[in-house]
């Protein structure tokens, strides 16, 4: 699985990335809004983590300029300000789940990200 991984925070990225090729899935990172809408327009994704609060453009300015060119992909927003994103209000946005960082396990993610894309 072709995984892109958008967060400002590079721990957050690393983390993602390493957890992703373990379990054999190739992964790339990017560091802002711009840089992930840049890569995901240049090679679509299986599956995109994409954080929420960034400071070039955010999650869902991203997803919003995306728009049709999404293709299949699906898409993970995170954020460590859980309280406004409930399942609908992620869905209404173009995403698919919505989970808090920090995570328990990052495995975990990766499994319940596989069984997303598997559907």
């Amino acid at each position: 699985m072709k995984i892109l991984i958008v967060d400002d925070e590079g721990i957050v990225r690393r983390s993602l990335r390493r957890a992703a090729e373990t379990r054999g899935h190739r992964a790339t990172e990017a560091d802002g809004g711009l840089q992930g809408l840049e890569l995901w327009r240049s090679e679509p994704p299986d599956l995109v983590f994409l954080d929420v609060l960034m400071p070039d453009l955010s999650g869902p300015e991203v997803l919003k300029q995306i728009g049709e060119g999404r293709g299949k992909s699906k898409v993970i927003l995170m954020s460590a300000y859980a309280g406004e994103y409930d399942s609908k209000a992620v869905q209404s946005l173009g995403a698919d789940l919505f989970l808090s960082k920090p995570f328990g396990d990052i495995f975990e993610v990766i499994e319940a990200a596989e069984r997303m894309v598997e559907r």
